[in-house]
């Protein structure tokens, strides 16, 4: 019993001591952390007093870079897709005085745009394409202040880069309901204190096309027993739908005339400005009196005549306009033409 007793005050007295010992190495680790702090914290300050000028300069160079980056990295991006996300609305496009290398253009645009930012655009050159096509011409778009809603009025005499491009994109134009024109260049930016930035402007616009002329109708028309001094002996009006925007002064436009592939004269429209809109204007025809009898009294007994009208050639000034006649050669129209009742009209009695 009594060794009971001495072994257990021995563990309590061993207890007792290791108790004391953790607390003695804890209150030491405590002691150490914080001379650790202390220390730490002095040097930091005495780091802060000794070399602050260095952080001052860095902390200004990071904001300068900041700035930078902003200022010619991100302001560049800014605007330009401020530009890439604005919209180009072509209103009315009026293309005279044509020759074989040039013409004179007069379009209305509209340029819209939902950007915070309304930003100075310096005048350019703007080259004109079908989409994706080479250019056709190059027009000098005016200074714009892009706010919300701009206008872009372009009036000046427009040199034909490429013959062909153009022939191409006035085919398009007649054959199509809708076209892609490509309007694309380089301008100056200037927005408030921000330097100049060089920005790109391209844009598709999709215009109404002339549809194939759809339409096209010979609404009256009379033969004249005793033909004119130039062979006119059929004179009537001619009705010529235009669903686009586009003005062409397009001069004297002569038009074949046949009869399952048969030719039976030649038609023209003089002065030929086809507005948008329908457009009724004088025709003037030298027929083939003998064949379109013969085609009557033959073949159409009911005085029905089915005529093809096919473009031939489209001349202003005394000049040939190849790249409308292309166009036109594109297009055939077809018409009934009620000649029975025509020359009944006329005194003719078959």
């Amino acid at each position: 019993m009594d060794k009971e007793l001495e072994m257990s005050q021995v563990e309590l007295t061993s207890s007792t001591n290791r108790s004391s010992s953790l607390k003695r190495e804890s209150s030491h680790f405590n002691d150490a952390a914080v001379l650790r702090r202390r220390t730490s914290g002095h040097r930091l300050k005495t780091h802060l007093r000794r070399w602050w000028w260095l952080h001052l300069i860095i902390g200004i160079a990071v904001l300068l870079l900041i700035t930078l980056l902003l200022v010619y990295v991100g302001f560049p991006h800014i605007t330009q897709s401020g530009i890439d996300n604005s919209t180009l609305n072509i209103t009315s496009v009026s293309i005279a005085n044509p020759t074989e290398s040039s013409f004179f253009i007069n379009q209305a645009s509209l340029i819209t745009s939902s950007s915070a930012y309304h930003p100075q655009l310096d005048a350019f050159n703007a080259s004109l394409s079908l989409l994706g096509q080479a250019p056709y011409a190059y027009v000098t778009i005016p200074a714009i202040h892009a706010t919300a809603t701009a206008t872009a009025d372009v009036n000046q005499v427009v040199q034909i880069a490429n013959l062909s491009a153009f022939a191409a994109f006035t085919t398009a134009l007649l054959n199509n309901e809708t076209v892609a024109l490509e309007v694309s260049g380089t301008t100056a930016l200037h927005e408030m204190a921000f330097p100049e930035t060089s920005v790109a402007y391209k844009k598709s616009v999709q215009l109404s096309g002339l549809n194939r002329l759809a339409g096209f109708d010979v609404p009256s028309f009379r033969i004249l027993l005793a033909p004119s001094a130039n062979g006119t002996n059929l004179i009537g009006e001619v009705l010529i739908p235009n669903p686009s925007v586009f003005t062409f002064a397009m001069g004297n436009v002569t038009l074949d005339l046949s009869v399952a592939g048969r030719p039976i004269g030649t038609s023209t429209l003089a002065d030929l400005v086809l507005a948008p809109g329908n457009n009724t204007v004088p025709m003037a025809a030298a027929t083939n009196q003998s064949a379109v009898l013969e085609l009557i009294t033959a073949t159409y007994t009911d005085g029905l005549l089915p005529v093809d009208v096919a473009g031939r050639s489209s001349v202003y000034d005394g000049v040939h306009l190849p790249y409308y006649e292309q166009a036109l050669a594109s297009v055939t129209q077809h018409v009934v033409l009620d000649v029975g009742a025509a020359l009944k009209a006329a005194g003719v009695v078959l």
